[in-house]
């Protein structure tokens, strides 16, 4: 049962990455007014990215942690 939810977890999570991914290259092709996206896909991931660099080394220990938790 657990992993039943665990797997259906981690694919939703691929999808979801995959989606993010889609975003970003339909952004960089086609510029920010992309039709069915509506946000800047990718001054969130800078903003985010600028947000944990900014943060020294809390910053580099949450990306390990989010690195660690994708590769399990």
């Amino acid at each position: 049962m657990i992993d039943n939810i665990v797997g259906t977890i981690k694919k939703l999570t691929e999808a979801g990455i995959a989606l993010i991914a889609l975003a970003i290259v339909l952004e960089v092709i086609f510029g920010a007014n992309v039709a069915f996206v509506g946000v800047g896909v990718v001054e969130n991931v800078l903003s985010i990215v600028g947000t944990l660099g900014s943060e020294g080394l809390v910053g580099l220990a949450s990306i390990a942690v989010i690195y660690a938790l994708f590769n399990r």
